[in-house]
């Protein structure tokens, strides 16, 4: 989970913080002052940290940037408090939902600080998902186009020894693989609309349909070029995703529990 902001949501941030009280604002270190408002030091650091968690270095010109692009934002903010912008019904609402949505996000990032997310639990969802993983994967070729007839008649032509790349090449309306004769890359039959999967997975190598398919991109011609047992990944090759689905796991559950405990009406 991460903590950077957009521009606007920065901005909401800054008009909020230019309320502390003066006696709060002098007991911290401060980047910077503007007429009089101190940008606390802390400001600066979470900006910086935000960049290098993205991959940036910090450096003497990081710090200095940012240092300047936060003068311009309480520039700018100081100006929208003296028209009264954050006291419009709709600005202080986003300023509210700002304020939200930071103290949300700090609450889980606390939370899998004191809970991290461990290596035998990623290993348990990588064991959860592998039988779920379809057996078998397709390599094939098809041809679309819109009428039936004219999938009929490709078919026979293909019977009769015309080449099956080159009709492809010629009438097929799937800009993706006319090119490449129909190919279609190595996918199982689930990555393929219904219909699609349920005549693929009929045929045989180097088979064609007897009749044309139909889905709703058109009128299909397939035939299977080859099949193989699928490979499964690596635990290690996709031990970061399974770190985004388990905490995504644990967000939702923590939620569904505190939900359970609140009073909502």
């Amino acid at each position: 989970m991460t903590t950077s902001r957009p521009f606007n949501l920065l901005l909401a941030a800054l008009l909020a913080g230019s309320v502390i009280l003066p006696g709060a604002a002098h007991a911290q270190a401060s980047a910077a002052k503007v007429n009089g408002t101190p940008i606390p030091q802390y400001r600066l650091d979470a900006a910086v940290k935000s960049r290098v968690a993205q991959g940036q270095t910090d450096s003497p010109e990081l710090r200095k940037g940012i240092r300047e692009a936060l003068i311009n934002q309480e520039i700018v903010a100081q100006e929208a408090v003296k028209k009264g912008l954050h006291k419009t019904p709709e600005i202080a609402a986003r300023i509210e939902l700002d304020r939200q949505t930071t103290l949300a996000e700090a609450y889980f990032q606390d939370y899998f600080k004191a809970h991290p997310v461990t290596d035998e639990m990623l290993r348990k969802e990588y064991d959860r998902i592998k039988p779920q993983l379809p057996g078998k994967e397709y390599r094939a070729r098809h041809i679309l186009v819109e009428k039936e007839d004219e999938a009929k008649s490709i078919i026979e032509q293909i019977k009769k020894g015309a080449s099956f790349e080159k009709l492809a090449a010629e009438k097929s309306k799937d800009t993706g693989s006319k090119d490449k004769g129909g190919e279609l890359n190595w996918s199982p039959a689930t990555n393929y609309v219904k219909p699609f999967a349920e005549a693929l997975a009929t045929l045989k190598k180097n088979q064609m349909t007897d009749t044309p398919v139909q889905t709703d991109f058109g009128w299909h011609v397939i035939r299977l070029e080859d099949e193989r047992a699928t490979k499964l990944p690596e635990f290690e090759t996709v031990k970061q995703q399974l770190q985004q689905m388990v905490q995504q796991q644990v967000v939702q559950k923590q939620l569904t529990d505190l939900r359970a405990k609140a009073k909502i009406e």
